[in-house]
C-alpha cells in the first residue's frame, strides 16, 4: 500500500519521473512514483546518454552500478551525403571531452529505482496510473490513481509533478494546452546485430534526397536503426510489405542487408515513432509543475530527450526543496517557486528545438540545388571546429547541487565498462 498523503507526488517513472523521486527521496522528502507500467521491462527507443548526463550521474552516486551491469561508449557519428563520406563527429573534441554511452533505459531505470528505494521516505506505485488530479480553491492538492487490478486510491500532496512524457495526462487533466508541431516525417526503429565490419563506437548516418537512415550502435554489440518516413505514410509503408521496407534501407546501407533477412521477420520487430515537437506556455501552477518532455517535447534528433530530463531534474530538485521546507505544512507549492526553473530551462529547450528543427530542414531537401547546398554546408563544417561550439550549446550544462553530490569527480568512464565481460 501506498501513503495517502506525500509532500510529492510523482506521475510517470521514466528517466525524470525516477531521478527526481530519488534525489528528493534522498533529501529526506516524502515521495511517491506513480509509474502505469507495471515493470521497467520494456522496449525503449532512447538509449543514449550524452557526455554531461553521464557526468551528472556519476556525481549523483550511479556510477558503480552503471559500471557494474555494463555499457557501449559511443565515440561518435559518421555521416554519408549520397554515398560520399563528408562529415565526423568527435565526441572527445566537445567541452567534456568524453564519449556518449548506450545503456539499456531498464537497466538504468533499475539503477535508479533501487538507490531510491533505500530511503524511508520513497515509495513506487507500479502499474498506477492518475486517473484525475484533486483541485481545492484552484490549487492542486493531489491525484486519483487506479491500479492494474481495478483499485483506487487518493493521494493528498503538496506537490504533484508531471513527469509522464510527450503526450503527458496530467498536463491535459491540469487544462494546460500544448501547442504541438508536427515535423514533416516520422520515423520506424528497429534493431539488428552490428555488421562486423562496422566500428562499434560510431553511429553511422546514411543520407541520400530526402531520405535518411541512422544506425546507433547498442548495448552491447547490437545497432539500433532509424528509417524516416513521409508523415502518416507509415500506413501505405505496411500496406507495400517488409520486403518493400527492407528494400528501402538496403539502398541507404546495403550492409544491413542480410541482417534485416534474419532479424526482421514481421512489423511486431519495428517500433513506430510520430516525429512532432510540443511546447506549453505555462509548466507549473499552485501545487503543479511538469517536468521533461511532458513540459517542452523535442525529436530525436541527436537523441536529446533523457539528457534534458536529467538537467531538469538536477535543477529542480534543490527548488523543491527549498520550497516545501520554507512554505506553510500541508499547502501546496505555489507555482512562483519555479518561475526561473521555467525562464532558464524553457531557453535551453527552444534552443535545442531549433537547432532540431533545423536539421529536420536540412534532411527534407529534394531539390538539386538544395541538396548541393547540403553536401557544401557538411564539408565546411567537417573541417572547422565551430560544428563542436553548436553541439556545446545545444547539450547544455546544470551544475549539481552540493547537497546531491554523491560520488566520484568527473573523470570516467576509461572503456566499454563491462561490455567485454558481458560477451565473456
Amino acid at each position: 500500500m501506498i501513503p495517502e498523503e506525500t509532500d510529492v507526488l510523482i506521475i510517470g517513472g521514466g528517466p525524470a519521473g525516477s531521478l527526481l523521486g530519488c534525489m528528493l527521496a534522498r533529501r529526506g522528502i516524502r515521495v511517491i512514483v506513480a509509474e502505469k507500467q507495471a515493470t521497467v521491462e520494456r522496449s525503449f527507443r532512447g538509449e543514449t546518454l550524452v557526455s554531461g548526463s553521464l557526468t551528472a550521474l556519476n556525481e549523483l552516486g550511479f556510477g558503480p552500478a552503471m559500471r557494474a551491469h555494463g555499457y557501449l561508449e559511443t565515440k561518435g557519428m559518421k555521416m554519408y551525403l549520397e554515398k560520399r563520406h563528408v562529415m565526423d563527429v568527435e565526441y572527445l573534441r566537445t567541452a567534456r571531452k568524453k564519449p556518449y554511452i548506450d545503456m539499456p533505459q531498464p537497466a538504468l531505470l533499475s539503477i535508479i529505482n533501487d538507490a531510491a528505494s533505500q530511503e524511508p521516505s520513497y515509495h513506487h506505485a507500479a502499474g498506477a496510473q492518475m486517473t484525475n488530479l484533486i483541485e481545492e480553491s484552484g490549487k492542486v492538492v493531489g491525484a486519483e490513481l487506479r491500479f492494474g487490478d481495478g483499485s483506487r486510491s487518493t493521494v493528498r500532496a503538496r506537490l504533484v509533478v508531471g513527469a509522464d512524457g510527450r503526450f503527458s495526462k496530467v498536463r491535459k487533466a491540469a487544462g494546460v494546452k500544448a501547442h504541438v508541431e508536427p515535423m514533416d516525417r516520422d520515423v520506424l526503429w528497429f534493431k539488428v546485430p552490428r555488421p562486423p565490419e562496422w566500428d562499434r563506437h560510431y553511429t553511422q548516418f546514411f543520407v541520400d534526397r530526402d531520405r535518411h537512415l541512422v544506425c546507433m550502435p547498442t548495448y552491447p554489440d547490437d545497432i539500433r536503426v532509424a528509417q524516416n518516413l513521409p508523415k502518416r505514410g507509415f500506413g501505405k509503408i505496411r500496406n507495400a510489405g517488409l520486403d518493400s521496407f527492407k528494400e528501402q534501407v538496403r539502398k541507404l546501407a546495403p550492409q544491413l542487408g542480410p541482417l534485416m533477412d534474419n532479424h526482421l521477420n514481421s512489423w511486431d520487430d519495428t517500433s513506430f515513432l510520430e516525429i512532432f515537437t510540443a511546447y506549453v506556455d505555462n509548466w507549473a501552477r499552485d501545487g503543479l509543475v511538469l517536468i521533461g518532455d511532458a513540459s517542452h517535447t523535442c525529436t530525436p534528433i541527436l537523441g536529446q530527450g533523457v539528457n534534458l530530463a536529467i538537467q531538469d531534474c538536477v535543477r529542480i530538485t534543490p527548488i523543491i526543496a527549498e520550497a516545501l521546507r520554507n512554505g506553510a505544512d500541508e499547502e501546496p507549492v505555489p507555482g512562483r517557486v519555479f518561475s526561473d526553473f521555467v525562464t532558464e530551462r524553457r531557453a535551453h529547450k527552444d534552443q535545442v528545438t531549433r537547432f532540431q528543427t533545423a536539421q529536420e530542414s536540412g534532411l527534407a531537401v529534394t531539390s538539386k540545388a538544395g541538396i548541393l547546398a547540403r553536401q557544401i554546408k557538411y564539408r565546411i563544417l567537417h573541417r572547422l571546429p565551430v560544428k563542436y561550439r553548436m553541439l556545446n550549446k545545444m547539450l547544455g550544462t546544470v551544475p549539481i547541487d552540493p547537497v546531491d553530490l554523491r560520488a566520484e569527480p568527473e573523470n570516467v568512464p576509461a572503456g566499454d565498462a563491462g561490455a567485454e565481460s558481458s560477451r565473456r
